[in-house]
């Protein structure tokens, strides 16, 4: 594939996530708990999976900054691609947020993720989610790329199982780019440091664990 195609494909993937899994909790909002928490989480959870399993093939299905580094860090994605791939995934979540915006104007945080407790609580959890994500992502990934008939399935089930538990206290984002595009939109932006920080290096400590366990993982370069 072009790189012009992957980075569609990124924006795509992102745009989608970000406008359903956010829409999600608007309309939830709207409608007075209709979707509930769970299906929240359980909504989340399928559009990554739909997602990986419609893009993966294109660019990765990466989706998720934090995902973007780490892969380069693994060595397993080209540095010199980060910046577009992070851009794109940025632009399609900001463009999500945007329609979630014009299509229900009155409400506040448009999905936004905010701590519901101190902050370092919020810190340490999206940082210890996003390590076990990543775990599972290397587990199914080859060369950046989602691989195999259940791929989706388990990154898609390990974000639903995360939202569903973690997402009253912390949003559970797992995902700079999920968090970016509402606290842009909403104008929310003082805690959005901590769902850049937290997810980032929970993913970088998942490829050093990852390295440890599976060395050879890692042989294959970008």
């Amino acid at each position: 594939m072009s790189f012009p195609q992957k980075y569609v494909s990124e924006a795509l993937g992102t745009f989608a996530i970000i406008f359903c899994g956010t829409g999600a909790i608007v309309i939830n909002q709207e409608t007075h708990g209709a979707i509930t928490h769970v299906g929240v989480a359980t909504t989340f959870g399928l559009i990554v999976m739909a997602m990986i399993y419609a893009l993966g093939g294109i660019s990765g299905a990466h989706f998720n900054p934090a995902v973007t580094v780490a892969f380069a860090a693994a060595r397993t994605f080209a540095w010199g691609q980060v910046l577009p791939y992070i851009g794109s995934q940025l632009a399609g979540a900001t463009l999500a947020s945007a329609l979630l915006r014009y299509l229900f104007p009155g409400n506040a945080l448009l999905g936004a993720t905010l701590p519901a407790g101190p902050v370092g609580q919020s810190l340490v959890l999206e940082l210890v989610l996003t390590f076990l994500l990543m775990l599972v992502i290397l587990s199914v990934a080859q060369g950046s790329r989602e691989q195999g008939l259940f791929a989706g399935l388990a990154i898609g089930s390990v974000v639903l199982l995360e939202a569903m538990f973690a997402g009253p206290i912390c949003g559970a984002s797992m995902n700079p780019a999920r968090s970016f595009g509402p606290a842009l939109v909403s104008g929310h932006l003082e805690h959005l440091w901590l769902y850049v920080v937290a997810p980032t290096a929970g993913a970088l400590g998942a490829v050093l664990i990852w390295r440890f366990l599976r060395p050879a993982a890692f042989s294959a370069e970008a």
